[in-house]
C-alpha cells in the first residue's frame, strides 16, 4: 500500500491487457517509477479502450470509450476528485476520439493538477486538424516530452513550441546482459541457425515484403539463415482488413520458396518472451515504409539489448543507429537490405562492432534510469497547479453536452428479429400483426452508420446488416421501392401512399458518406443510382428525404453531375410548393402543418449549402415560422396528429410525435451549419430536451429502463408502446446532439478565450431566428426532471 505521503500520478493511456506499444510502454513506465520513487509513489491509470471491453487490474481505476465524447468529461471529474499530483499523458493521436485525437483536449482543459505529456507520435508536415490538436495538448500540457532531437526541432519550428516547456526523455529500454544468442537458440530448437528477426504489431508499414524478397539472396550466401516475424497483427488492421497482410506474406514465402527458412510467430509477446526471442536472435530488422516515424518501441529494445540491426532510416531509426551503431538502407530496396545482412553474417568484427555500440548506447536508455529521469521531472517544484476554467454564463450553457442518456441498442435489438425491426410493439413486445416497413429500416440503417461511425461495436455492424439488407431486398428490380412486409416475408400487395423511396435514399446517402466498412459503398452506390431517377415523382416529404440522400452522395463523390441535377430538380420542386402556398402570415410549403415538417426546411438549408442563397433564405424563412408555431421560449409543443394545424385553423396539441422532436433537432443544426448562429444549437438541445420531459406535459417519452421511445404525447400521459419510429427518433435525436458536442466546445473554447459573459438582456439583442419568442434566460442548461417523473414511467 501506498504512504500517505506517496506522490499520486495518474496516467491517461492505453494499458496492458491491450495489445499496442504505448500499453507496455506505461507499463513499463509505471514500474521504472515505482522503483526509482522507493515506495513514495502511487500510480492510478486511466485506459483508453477500443472495441472490445477488457479486464483490466490495477493500476487501472477509469476506463476511457475512445470515440465516447462524455467519458472524457467524466474522467477529468473523476482525476480532479481522486486529488492527484500530476497527470501523464501519453500522446499518439490514433488512440484519442475526435478528429486527430481532438477529444483528448476536452478532457485535459478540465483538469486542476498540472499535465506531463509524453508524444509518441510528432507529424512533421500536418494538416491543420492535426496541428491544432497537437497545439491544445502543448497548451494544455505543463511540460512536454519527446523522444529525440528530432522531436525537439520539429515542436519548434513547426508548433513555436520550445524553450523549457519542452524536454528530452528518450524511451526506455528493458536491462538486459549481452549474452551469447546460442544458448537461447537451443531453448527455441534454432541451433546452427543465423537468424534474422522482425517483431512488433503487423501493419503494411512494416515492409515485411521487402525483407521477404531479399531472402533469397540472404539464402544463396547463408543457407542456414532462419527469417522469424514475431507478432500478432494490429488490431485496427484485424478490423479493416483481417489477416489479408498476413496471407499475402504467407503466399509471397511460398511463391519464392522460403518455407524452410521463414516462421511467422502470430501472437503478442510478453517483454520476457521478447528478450528470448532477441536474445536469440542475430540480426534484428526494420524495413519500415514511412521516414515519418519519430518513435520506436521495437528498435529501442533490439538497440538496448545489442543487436547488430539493419533498418530504413526513418527518424527514430536514423537517431537510434547513428555513429556505427547500426546499417541503415534505403526505402523499399530490398537488394540493399540483403547486401546489408549478408556483409553483417560473413563478417565477424563488423557483426561485434554494431552489437557492442548498440549496447552501449543502450546502457544510459535503460528503464531503471529513464524512470529516475521521469521520477526527477514529477518531483519539479515550478510545475503550475492549473484551475480548470469554469464554464461562463454565455448561450452556451443552454447546450448543455454532459447530460444526456447513453446511446443504447438495447431496445433496439429486442426489436429486430433476422428479417428487420418490427413496426409496432406492444409495451416493449414486437407487434407481429403488422410486420415491418422500408420506412423504419431505412431510419435504423441511418441510425446504424451514425451510431458506428461513434461507437465501433460489433454488434452496431450486425444490426446495420440486417437493416441494410431488408432496404436493398425492398428494391425492385427497376429502381421502384416497396415499404410494408407482413410478418410471413411477402410484401403487401396494395400498399398505401408512402415516402419509402425517399427514406431509402436518405439510408443510401448516409451510408456512402461514412460507410463501416469500405467494401460496402459499390453495392451501396448501384442500388442507389438505380432509383434516384424516381425522385421527382414523390411527394414533398420523400422529395426532402432524397435531398439529404443525394447530399451524402455528393460528400462521397463531389463530381456527380447527374446527382447535383436530381437535388436541383428535388429543391426545385419545395420552392415551388412554398412560392405557390406562403402568405405573409402562414410561410410554409402546404396549407397544413402535418406529419414531420422540420425535414423541409432541413432539406432546403442542406441544398442551399450546395446550391445557393435563394434555397437558404427559404429554408430559414419556413424554420422561423415553424419555430413560432411550436416553441414557446420554454419548451417545445409540437403539431399534434389528432386534427393537426390548418392555415386559418387551430393548432392540435396532442398527441405529439417522437418524430417532429428528431426532424426539428436535425434542422436546428442544419440552420447552424447555414448560418452560423449559436442560438439554434441551443434550440437543437430544446428540441432534444422535449424526450426529457420539457414539453407540455413535464413527462419523459425516452423509458430510462427499458432504453425505448414512447410512441407519442398523449393528453392525459404518453402512449405506453414503445415502438420502431419513436425510438429510432429517440435515437437519431441522441446521436445528432453527440455529433454536435465538438461545436458546443468551440464555442464555449471562444467565449472562455474572449473572457466575455453574455447577459440575458445582450442575448436578447441579438439576431436570433424566433427572437419574439426565445428568451435566453428562461432557457435551462439541461433538462430537470425528478425522481417521481423518472419512477412513473419506468
Amino acid at each position: 500500500m501506498a504512504k500517505a505521503s506517496a506522490k499520486k500520478v495518474a496516467f491517461i493511456s492505453s494499458f496492458l491487457p491491450r495489445k499496442c506499444g504505448i500499453a507496455t510502454f506505461t507499463s513499463d513506465l509505471i514500474d521504472s517509477l515505482t522503483l526509482a520513487a522507493g515506495g513514495e509513489f502511487e500510480p492510478l491509470v486511466v485506459a483508453m479502450r477500443q472495441g472490445n471491453v477488457l479486464k483490466y487490474n490495477d493500476p487501472v481505476k477509469f476506463e476511457i470509450r475512445q470515440n465516447v465524447k462524455s467519458d472524457y468529461i467524466c474522467a477529468a471529474d473523476y482525476i480532479n476528485f481522486s486529488h492527484v499530483d500530476l497527470v501523464s499523458v501519453q500522446h499518439e493521436f490514433g488512440l484519442f476520439g475526435g478528429d486527430a485525437g481532438s477529444y483528448l483536449s476536452l478532457l485535459l482543459n478540465r483538469l486542476n493538477a498540472p499535465v506531463i505529456t509524453t508524444l509518441h507520435t510528432v507529424i512533421g508536415e500536418p494538416n491543420s486538424s492535426y496541428y491544432k490538436s497537437l497545439i491544445d495538448v502543448c497548451n494544455a500540457s505543463s511540460k512536454v516530452i519527446t523522444m529525440n532531437e528530432r522531436g525537439v526541432d520539429m515542436l519548434r519550428d513547426v508548433y513555436g513550441i520550445a524553450g523549457k516547456k519542452v524536454q528530452l526523455i528518450p524511451h526506455g529500454i528493458p536491462d538486459l546482459p549481452f549474452v551469447d544468442n546460442n544458448y537461447y537458440k537451443h531453448k527455441f530448437g534454432m541451433e546452427g541457425r543465423r537468424t534474422i528477426l522482425t517483431f512488433g504489431l503487423l501493419n503494411k508499414n512494416k515492409g515485411i515484403e521487402v525483407m521477404l524478397k531479399a531472402m533469397p539472396t540472404i539464402v544463396e550466401a547463408e543457407p542456414s539463415v532462419l527469417y522469424i516475424v514475431l507478432g500478432m497483427t494490429h488490431p485496427s488492421v484485424l478490423k479493416e482488413d483481417g489477416e489479408s497482410y498476413r496471407f499475402s506474406l504467407r503466399q509471397m514465402v511460398k511463391e519464392l520458396g522460403l518455407q524452410e527458412h521463414v516462421i511467422f510467430h502470430n501472437r503478442f509477446v510478453s517483454d520476457e518472451e521478447l528478450g528470448n526471442f532477441l536474445c536469440a536472435a542475430d540480426i534484428y530488422v526494420t524495413t519500415y515504409l514511412n521516414r515519418e516515424q519519430l518513435t520506436s518501441g521495437t528498435l529501442s529494445f533490439a538497440v538496448g539489448t545489442g543487436k547488430a540491426v539493419v533498418s530504413t532510416p526513418y527518424w527514430a531509426a536514423m537517431e537510434l543507429l547513428a555513429n556505427g551503431r547500426g546499417k541503415l538502407v534505403r526505402f523499399g530496396d530490398s537488394r540493399q537490405t540483403a547486401e546489408a545482412i549478408v556483409e553483417i553474417l560473413q563478417d565477424d568484427s563488423l557483426f561485434y562492432s554494431l552489437r557492442r555500440k548498440a549496447y552501449d548506447y543502450g546502457r544510459s536508455r535503460t528503464w531503471p534510469k529513464i524512470g529516475q529521469v521521469y521520477w526527477k521531472l514529477l518531483n519539479a517544484k515550478r510545475l503550475p497547479v492549473r484551475i480548470a476554467p469554469r464554464a461562463t454564463s454565455s448561450v452556451t450553457e443552454t447546450i448543455s453536452n454532459i447530460e444526456v442518456p447513453e446511446p443504447s441498442l438495447v431496445h433496439l435489438k429486442k426489436l429486430t428479429d433476422e428479417t428487420g425491426i418490427y413496426q409496432h410493439a406492444k409495451f416493449i413486445t414486437p407487434n407481429r400483426k403488422y410486420g415491418y416497413c422500408t420506412d423504419d429500416n431505412a431510419r435504423a440503417v441511418i441510425a446504424m452508420t451514425r451510431y458506428y461511425a461513434q461507437y465501433p461495436e460489433p454488434e452496431a455492424l450486425e444490426l446495420f446488416d440486417t437493416y441494410l439488407s431488408f432496404v436493398l431486398h425492398s428494391q425492385n428490380r427497376d429502381g421502384t421501392v416497396r415499404n410494408f412486409m407482413n410478418f410471413d416475408r411477402t410484401w403487401m400487395k396494395k400498399e398505401p401512399v408512402n415516402d419509402a423511396l425517399g427514406r431509402v435514399l436518405w439510408a443510401l446517402g448516409t451510408v456512402m458518406a461514412a460507410p463501416p466498412l469500405p467494401s460496402y459503398l459499390p453495392i451501396i452506390k448501384d442500388c442507389f443510382d438505380k432509383s434516384v431517377k424516381y425522385v421527382e415523382k414523390q411527394y414533398s416529404r420523400g422529395m426532402a428525404y432524397s435531398i439529404l440522400g443525394m447530399s451524402d452522395y455528393l460528400k462521397q463523390f463531389p463530381g456527380a453531375s447527374d446527382i447535383k441535377r436530381y437535388l436541383a430538380t428535388a429543391a426545385d420542386k419545395l420552392m415551388l410548393l412554398y412560392e405557390k402556398n406562403s402568405r405573409s402570415d402562414w410561410q410554409w410549403f402546404e396549407n397544413t402543418l402535418t406529419y414531420d415538417n422540420a425535414i423541409l426546411p432541413y432539406a432546403l438549408f442542406v441544398a442551399g449549402l450546395i446550391l445557393g442563397d435563394k434555397y437558404l433564405k427559404v429554408a430559414e424563412k419556413t424554420c422561423t415560422f415553424l419555430l413560432e408555431n411550436t416553441f414557446d421560449g420554454d419548451h417545445f409543443s409540437f403539431v399534434g396528429c389528432n386534427g393537426w394545424y390548418k392555415r386559418g385553423g387551430t393548432k392540435a396539441a396532442f398527441d405529439q410525435q417522437p418524430i417532429e422532436a428528431a426532424s426539428t433537432v436535425m434542422m436546428a443544426r442544419a440552420a447552424y451549419d447555414a448560418t452560423q448562429d449559436t442560438s439554434f444549437l441551443t434550440l437543437q438541445r430544446k428540441a432534444f430536451d422535449w424526450f426529457l420531459g420539457e414539453n407540455d406535459l413535464r413527462i419523459p417519452l425516452y423509458n430510462f429502463r427499458t432504453k425505448g421511445c414512447h410512441d407519442g404525447l398523449l393528453p392525459d400521459g404518453v402512449n405506453v408502446n414503445q415502438g420502431a419510429e419513436s425510438t429510432l427518433s429517440f435515437l437519431l435525436s441522441l446521436l445528432s446532439i453527440v455529433e454536435s458536442y465538438t461545436i458546443v466546445d468551440k464555442v464555449s473554447m471562444n467565449n472562455d478565450i474572449s473572457q466575455e459573459k453574455t447577459t440575458p438582456q445582450q442575448a436578447n439583442s441579438t439576431t436570433l431566428p424566433v427572437k419574439k419568442r426565445m428568451q435566453i434566460e428562461g432557457i435551462s442548461a439541461r433538462s430537470k426532471l425528478s425522481q417521481e417523473q423518472v419512477e412513473g414511467l419506468t
